[in-house]
């Protein structure tokens, strides 16, 4: 439960056309305990720092470290950074929240986290489909993979996905800003997202945020397409390849990216198409949780944990730093 919003006594303010504005918003409390509020801001920190540490880890062994300076690497580096961005979006001003006792958001920082969240949402979307037509190039066209996946063809893939994600940042917080807000500024999420602030309008119309979902559905649902033929072709050579080591290897580098694939459409959809509700249920906040929390922080795990190229690297990066130290005192 929350505390009364009595606590902010000026929440709305009028513009010279007669609109009301908020001042600003109050976040999600999930209880009013001290203890539990305490054990809440620890997990958050802990996830947060580990997630920090492990996407900026890629980050810099992706850059440091010469035999990484391959298109699936760069990729992952994209997809780190981002990841890194998106974590920050969102965790610390909860974090912040907790600590100090506060549920307010400024109506500012409302639209620069949302904008934020649906700018990264649709970037990954994109970086994740790029990353899935390397796998492709990679696994069925070996021969002309130098060829086909260019820097040039790599850098374009990068600019598209992060271009796609500010288009669809632009016109969801555009859409969802210009509706009048009344009544309640109290949002049921721990962050400012698109289908919490819609249960605050008490305009009638929304067909700017009713075309930029169906543009957002039309984007996903075409990228999960590639993504699933590349992946028919991939598992059709793959199950041809007269080597058990060969198949192995396959299937390791394109699992992981499969399963981060799945989850983060599958829980984002979830979260952006199911049916308004006044007061969300346990799975709607734990189903805001898995795509904007957990990908950060699983995401490396699941790409890095039996990858020999980047435990190779880290120990490459690790000793040579060791004996820069040992040389310079």
């Amino acid at each position: 439960m929350s505390l009364p919003d009595s606590r902010y006594p000026v929440a709305f303010s009028v513009t010279s056309v007669g609109e009301t504005v908020p001042c600003f918003f109050l976040l999600l409390r999930l209880t009013d305990s001290t203890v539990l509020l305490g054990l809440q801001a620890a997990l958050f920190s802990l996830v947060y720092l580990v997630s920090t540490l492990e996407n900026l880890t890629i980050v810099l062994l992706t850059v440091l470290d010469r035999h990484l300076h391959t298109p699936m690497y760069f990729f992952l580096r994209h997809l780190s950074f981002l990841d890194l961005c998106f974590i920050s979006t969102t965790v610390p001003k909860s974090i912040l929240n907790t600590l100090t006792f506060s549920d307010s958001i400024s109506f500012l920082g409302c639209v620069c986290q949302l904008f934020l969240v649906i700018m990264l949402e649709g970037s990954e979307v994109g970086i994740l489909t790029a990353m899935s037509y390397d796998r492709y190039v990679a696994i069925c066209h070996p021969l002309h993979y130098e060829a086909a996946m260019s820097k040039r063809c790599c850098v374009w893939l990068m600019v598209v996905s992060w271009l796609s994600g500010v288009v669809f940042g632009i016109l969801y917080s555009a859409g969802t800003f210009s509706l009048e807000f009344c009544g309640s500024n109290r949002i049921h999420q721990f962050f400012c997202d698109v289908p919490a602030l819609l249960m605050l309008t008490c305009s009638e119309e929304h067909a700017a945020i009713s075309v930029n979902v169906g543009l957002g559905v039309l984007y996903g649902f075409s990228c999960l397409v590639c993504i699933m033929v590349s992946y028919v072709f991939i598992f059709s050579t793959v199950l041809k390849m007269p080597s058990r080591e060969g198949r192995s290897k396959a299937f390791s580098t394109c699992v992981p990216h499969l399963v981060v694939v799945g989850t983060f459409l599958l829980t984002g959809a979830a979260a952006y198409l199911k049916p308004p509700s006044n007061a969300p249920p346990l799975p709607d906040l734990l189903c805001s949780l898995f795509y904007t929390v957990a990908p950060p922080a699983l995401n490396p795990i699941i790409y890095c944990l039996r990858n020999r190229d980047i435990q190779s690297a880290l120990s490459r990066v690790l000793n040579k730093a060791r004996r820069a130290l040992i040389d310079r005192y």
